[in-house]
């Protein structure tokens, strides 16, 4: 078996689990005028629509809970159904902004499961590509998006006010 090494995750990991306290918790407390800047596309009663900082391809985009909790079973169903609708409706979204060919859609819970923010429970919506992990990142750890956050922002806060 081959290891692909991704140490630009590193820094992501690291700022995610800072003795700060969580990340999404900070986002939230800094208000909804910092949302642009938080790139929180979407509210909902329950959870928010907010843009990977360190996305692994254009439109990765994460369906936070407000309250903090760090496993599925301690979500309410109201917490689910808002979850998994927010996850459709993003799918759906991003189906149209960049017709990808498929998608990677799921919850990590627990650091050895790949939770970057395991405290705090999130869903990732991940648009793929065949061939979108090239030789570049694989030999060069540099990951290519070839959109800037900001743009792909915009796009998605247009796509979610239509749906």
């Amino acid at each position: 078996m081959e290891n692909l090494w991704t140490p630009w995750r590193f820094h992501y990991i690291n700022s995610a689990s800072s003795s700060e306290g969580c990340v999404f918790c900070r986002i939230l407390e800094s208000g909804v005028e910092n949302d642009p800047e938080n790139l929180i596309a979407y509210r909902g009663k329950h959870s928010f629509v907010i843009l990977n900082r360190f996305p692994y391809t254009s439109g990765h985009l994460m369906v936070v809970l407000y309250r903090h909790i760090s496993a599925l079973s301690a979500a309410e169903p109201a917490e689910i159904q808002e979850m998994m609708l927010l996850a459709q409706r993003c799918e759906k979204c991003l189906e149209d902004i960049y017709k990808p060919e498929g998608f990677n859609i799921g919850i990590n819970v627990g650091k050895c499961a790949g939770a970057g923010v395991e405290s705090h429970l999130h869903l990732h919506v991940i648009p793929r590509w065949v061939g979108d992990s090239n030789f570049v990142a694989a030999t060069g750890q540099t990951r290519i998006i070839p959109e800037l956050l900001e743009s792909t922002y915009q796009k998605l806060l247009q796509a979610l006010a239509k749906t």
